[in-house]
């Protein structure tokens, strides 16, 4: 008689005492399922559904004295005048958030201003990137003009975009230093309004931390002129209408306000508005971080279409994980997800690796290199083990289940309907761990080796000075099964080792046994999966891209 590989492991287990006393049932530390991005400051775009909240509405200022004008009757020298060559951007596209899921065909707002009277304009690159067009609003006019991206920086958020037409009034860059104490404008288009907003303030700061979710910079300027979602893009100026920064974030609760300073973007531009892009890979990304589950890296919004992160497969909802092997977001920042673009030119082969979170699959490839492929993908490295000629299994349909506490969470086929959610308890009454099982047949798959099925435990009581080889070393079937060999798991919420047992029984079945360990220890997860046809190997996928401890 077979007796579940799981029983058959704990006792074993327990007869060798690496079980410890636990009382009260405690559980497994949570998994977070929607990542959030830490940091405190906020993008200043105006985007539907998925826009920051805005922060205390923009004040009217009082009017400052006019400037000398320009002998260029385009060119903008006086802060009233701004309003002219600053432009509202409606972009409009589909796009993933991390805490709403896919959006199609929604619009965000934000604000850009005209640097050349040809309709070369600047903006952020988080107002435009990944859109599918954009609709541009110059001053005075209800009919948007067409615009198209010239080149993008991820890293600095700057954009650059040629608007439809020619003869814009425009605006210069300050020719002198940013000292603290100057008074300066925040031009734009807040929260979506399509009238014309502007604020006053002084620059509080020159040299302010320029790290955040979704840009790095080393240095940035803070002041206190009141931008709002929807500023984004938006000029910062002087009151003879000079640009000092582009705006791009604001942390409302402080009354803190920051811009992309003259000097670090001017070259940039320069470089954009020639066609190249800078420190980019082709997406909107925030960085997310998860130190309970240690899952970091960059969430992706949307992609450029013929970017290098397309061209390698990337998708909107996936996570960069890591790049160059390079654990990205640990901080909570595009730090070093930005150095590493910085140490490396436009057209360099990187490798990358993604969690593609809603399927939860891991996948590993190069940008400007190999297209991504899926690296958890256990049914393509043993088909051929199991019975070839086994062609009438149907592939299956997959249904989320979980233990009765709702610890436990995977998908497994509709049709293994026998579930059991009760937790492992011992002998002498001690709970060991939320557990579950599943199959066509729980007494059939528990006693035989033609019944396919699955069980996944999380175990809290274990000695925490076992090794994940010493845990597999309780599941031995050398007696019943060949071994065909161990191997190292990985994934971006646990790591282990998983066995492979070939010819179980005599059969063609096939037993994975998987252990592994959250970063921080705190319990030890195993899976098995007895896998009897081809469809059942693509449930043994389905399983291992979706178990996971939670709360």
């Amino acid at each position: 008689m077979k007796i579940t590989p799981l029983r058959f492991a704990l006792m074993a287990m327990l007869l060798v005492a690496f079980m410890t006393a636990c009382g009260g049932g405690a559980q497994p530390a949570p998994a977070t399922t929607t990542p959030e991005a830490p940091s405190s400051l906020s993008r200043s775009t105006e985007e539907s559904e998925i826009a920051v909240e805005p922060t205390t509405g923009a004040e009217p200022t009082d009017e400052p004295e006019a400037t000398a004008e320009s002998s260029d009757p385009l060119l903008v020298n006086n802060v009233q005048d701004v309003k002219s060559a600053v432009v509202q951007i409606v972009a409009e596209g589909s796009f993933t958030d991390a805490q709403v899921g896919e959006q199609l065909n929604v619009a965000g707002s934000g604000s850009g201003f005209i640097i050349d009277p040809s309709g070369i304009a600047v903006t952020n690159n988080h107002v435009v990137t990944g859109a599918a067009l954009l609709r541009v609003y110059v001053a005075g006019e209800s009919t948007p003009r067409n615009a198209r991206v010239l080149g993008v920086s991820e890293c600095s958020d700057l954009a650059v975009i040629d608007i439809e037409g020619d003869d814009f009034p425009y605006v210069e860059w300050i020719d002198e230093p940013v000292e603290v104490g100057l008074d300066v404008y925040a031009a734009g288009f807040p929260l979506g309004d399509p009238e014309f907003t502007l604020t006053r303030g002084i620059i509080s700061k020159a040299n302010a931390n320029g790290e955040s979710s979704w840009a790095s910079l080393d240095s940035v300027l803070e002041h206190d002129a009141t931008i709002n979602p929807g500023n984004s893009g938006g000029p910062l100026v002087t009151d003879a209408g000079k640009v000092v920064g582009v705006n791009y974030a604001s942390s409302g609760d402080t009354n803190q306000y920051y811009a992309i300073n003259d000097k670090d973007a001017q070259g940039i531009i320069d470089q954009l508005r020639e066609g190249s892009d800078v420190s980019s890979i082709g997406i909107n990304g925030t960085a997310v971080s998860d130190e309970v589950n240690s899952l970091y890296g960059i969430w992706v919004a949307s992609v450029q279409s013929g970017s290098p992160a397309d061209r390698a497969g990337i998708s909107p909802g996936d996570i960069i994980t890591r790049l160059e092997n390079f654990v990205l977001a640990t901080d909570g920042t595009m730090a070093d997800y930005c150095d590493i673009l910085r140490s490396h030119s436009e057209e360099d082969i990187m490798r990358v690796e993604v969690l593609r979170y809603d399927s939860q699959q891991v996948l590993e490839g190069q940008l400007n290199g190999e297209p991504l492929v899926v690296t958890t993908d256990f049914s393509q490295a043993l088909v051929d083990e199991v019975d070839p000629s086994d062609d009438s299994a149907p592939a299956y349909e997959y249904t989320a289940i979980s233990d009765d506490s709702g610890v436990l969470q995977v998908e497994v086929p509709t049709s293994w309907n026998d579930i059991d959610g009760s937790a492992w308890v011992a002998d002498d009454g001690t709970e060991l761990g939320p557990a579950i099982t599943a199959a066509p047949d729980i007494e059939s798959y528990s006693n035989t080796w033609n019944t396919p099925g699955m069980e996944f435990v999380a175990l809290t009581s274990l000695d925490s000075e076992m090794s994940i080889d010493e845990l597999l070393s309780f599941f031995d079937y050398a007696d019943q099964c060949n071994n065909g060999g161990r191997y190292d798991y990985e994934d971006p919420l646990y790591t282990g080792q998983y066995d492979v047992w070939e010819a179980c029984g005599g059969s063609d079945t096939i037993l994975v046994v998987l252990a592994t360990q959250p970063a921080d220890g705190s319990f030890y997860s195993v899976v098995v999966v007895q896998a009897v046809t081809d469809a059942d190997l693509e449930a043994l996928d389905q399983i291992l891209n979706t178990f996971i401890v939670a709360q």
